[in-house]
């Protein structure tokens, strides 16, 4: 009896030690599985700003990379927008460049009036026309940027030969063939551009550019008119 008695305590007490190791490995497994847990919901130094393997990504680095790509759409949408609007037809930038050329045409044969002419009142209507008309190119300027024309820097050919032809002339056949072509042929001419641009301009700017010039034109060649009208009343006798 006592023996079965002690092979009883025996089988107990192996079947205690079992059970208490399996408690703490039950533990062990539940602090790991909770630690585990706590790194996850804290977040993994090394994964800031990637994709985890579950699929989830970091709000932080998210939310940066949104707003990134929100700014980057917004300027690309605005330079966009500038690039259309910069955007004329044909005949609008070649109205631009010969409204330009009109401008330079005056503004240097009027230098060339003032450095030849001895005649007070056509060296005032010189000076007049490099003001005006070079105001008037400075205006251009910006426009022709905004509208991606490169205007001209230099006379065209036309104009380049009533140049050379005014460089050779002095004194009162200087004058007169001035004031007959940069005075009176150069700004009915201009004149006539002018209100052809006003009427069939498709981009606003352009139009309203031609409109601005329009009534400085108009009195240049008034002047023009009457100081050809006064020389030729005195040449006549009248």
């Amino acid at each position: 009896m006592q023996k079965n008695q002690v092979k009883k305590l025996l089988a107990v007490s192996a079947f205690a030690a079992m059970f208490s190791a399996f408690g703490v490995q039950a533990q062990t497994s539940g602090q790991s599985a909770q630690s585990m847990t706590q790194q996850s919901a804290t977040g993994n130094p090394n994964l800031t700003g990637k994709t985890a393997a579950d699929g989830t990504v970091n709000n932080t680095s998210s939310q940066g990379m949104e707003d990134r790509s929100a700014q980057t759409s917004g300027a690309s949408g605005a330079a966009g927008q500038t690039g259309s609007s910069a955007k004329v037809s044909a005949a609008d930038k070649k109205a631009i460049t010969d409204m330009a050329i009109a401008n330079m045409a005056e503004v240097e044969t009027g230098k060339l009036a003032l450095s030849k002419s001895q005649n007070a009142e056509v060296k005032a209507f010189a000076q007049q026309m490099i003001d005006d008309h070079g105001k008037a190119l400075a205006d251009l300027q910006p426009l022709a940027q905004s509208k991606g024309v490169t205007l001209p820097t230099e006379l065209d050919a036309k104009h380049k030969a009533m140049a050379a032809k005014l460089e050779k002339l002095t004194g009162d056949a200087f004058d007169k063939e001035y004031m007959k072509m940069a005075g009176l042929k150069d700004h009915k001419d201009t004149h006539a551009k002018l209100q052809k641009i006003s009427k069939s301009a498709k981009d606003a700017d352009v139009k309203a550019a031609a409109e601005k010039t329009l009534p400085v034109v108009e009195q240049h060649l008034k002047a023009a008119q009457q100081m050809s009208s006064a020389k030729s009343g005195t040449t006549s006798g009248k």
